[in-house]
């Protein structure tokens, strides 16, 4: 097996060091180390990290490979610094039964650029009326452990409680999409302001809000695992800071573009700023700025909703919703967070890498960066500054918001189990 020593790289932002890999794993972490025949990455001033995990990424395949393919989207993790995804459900099939999930994680595994773990639906066809087959789901080559309707809101109670209570018994986990569809009918971005001086149907913050607080009280009522995807308002970060104060096992992700981007942007009616949940207020961005750093927002999750240049290229009410967000996740945490003071390079690897796979339960990814663990590891060069250019994406699809924009830091190198997927910014 090869060898590798990553010298002189500031791990999880501390002091440098140099870290031998061996085959799949670290084999030392030193000062000093000496290469032999190792091949030698030359790391000052570059922070390492355990591999990035996202517990939310639509790859579209099967049904919507015009968008994006398990492959595409995992050189565009892989780029990001990420070496595992979450696989969302909602593709044609809809990933509601255990055939599906396991052709979703082949094709991962087929791809080799980072571990895919598909996410199973919740209901059948994600109609909301009756439970997909969840145990066969858990049970298969996939293992799921993660279920989610996401696009769609479980909004029947009865449905959400039977859920919860039927995923206990394998420690699973339902992540819901926060979204009460009666007060969400025509709306086109959030309810505010902006939204009146615009005339756009508006997504009122309580439409998220009142899901949520629904199922905390169902997960502590039940006894069960509840995560709450792409939180996006201040108030919902109240109920969640409420209801872990409980002891309730409740968990929850906040999305780069909620954490940097305002409703303002709507004013140039560019579809590219349309996404569900909505864009918020400035208030709004800061609550969940400040939430996820003292921790009552477990992780950043990326929300990667690549669609075709024809479903964003269109008048605003026509538009698909959704950005891309994999290959420029890192950049806008460091511009939000790190650059700001709220959290330091530690904090991201707890944020980005290590709760993530503690609440998809992924084994072998979110570990330290120490002898003998597996050498899924991300460097990053926090110096750099650079300009988004989509046309150098590694996704299939270009709608992302920061087009243009200048954001810092890049990832140079990513490492799956010891083998490099990205050299110098570039795929391997």
């Amino acid at each position: 097996m090869s060898k590798t020593l990553i010298r002189g790289a500031k791990v999880l932002g501390g002091e440098a060091s140099d870290v031998l890999i061996d085959g799949t794993v670290i084999e030392r972490v030193g000062i000093g180390i000496e290469a032999g025949d190792a091949t030698v990455v030359e790391a000052e001033g570059q922070i390492l990290l355990p591999g990035l995990v996202d517990l939310h990424t639509h790859l579209r395949e099967p049904g919507r490979e015009d968008s994006e393919t398990v492959l595409t989207g995992t050189r565009a993790a892989a780029v990001g610094g990420f070496t595992a995804v979450h696989a969302m459900a909602n593709t044609f099939p809809v990933a509601d039964t255990a055939g599906v999930v396991e052709q979703v994680w082949r094709l991962g595994r087929e791809s080799g650029y980072c571990d895919v773990q598909p996410v199973g639906a919740v209901t059948v066809g994600l109609e909301g009326k009756q439970l997909a087959e969840l145990g066969a789901m858990h049970d298969s080559a996939a293992g799921v452990r993660v279920f989610s309707d996401d696009g769609k809101c479980v909004d029947d109670a009865v449905i959400m409680r039977r859920a919860l209570e039927y995923v206990k018994a394998f420690d699973g986990v339902i992540a819901q999409h926060a979204q009460e569809p009666r007060l969400t009918e025509g709306a086109q971005m959030n309810e505010g302001i902006v939204s009146a001086e615009l005339g756009l149907g508006g997504w009122p913050a309580v439409a998220e809000e009142s899901i949520i607080a629904r199922d905390v009280l169902l997960a502590a009522h039940v006894g069960s695992r509840v995560h709450i995807c792409h939180l996006s308002t201040a108030g919902s970060v109240e109920i969640i800071r409420w209801a872990k104060s409980k002891g309730w096992n409740v968990t929850a992700e906040v999305t780069p573009h909620h954490l940097l981007l305002t409703d303002e942007l709507v004013r140039s009616y560019n579809p590219i700023y349309k996404v569900n949940p909505p864009l918020r207020t400035e208030a709004d961005v800061l609550a969940l700025r400040e939430a996820l750093a003292d921790g009552t927002i477990d992780c950043v999750a990326t929300d990667h909703a690549p669609h075709p240049h024809e479903d964003k290229d269109c008048e605003w009410a026509a538009a698909a919703m959704g950005m891309v967000g994999l290959e420029t996740a890192l950049s806008v945490v460091q511009q939000t967070m790190v650059d700001t003071g709220l959290i330091d390079w530690a904090g991201v690897a707890d944020r980005m890498s290590v709760r993530p796979a503690q609440i998809g339960r992924l084994a072998g990814h979110g570990r330290p960066v120490s002898a003998g663990e597996p050498a899924n590891l991300t460097l990053v060069d926090p110096a750099y500054r650079g300009v988004v250019d989509p046309a150098g994406f590694a996704s299939r699809s270009r709608n992302t918001p920061y087009q243009g924009r200048e954001l810092p830091g890049r990832v140079t190198h990513t490492f799956l189990r010891g083998r490099a997927t990205v050299v110098d910014g570039n795929l391997a």
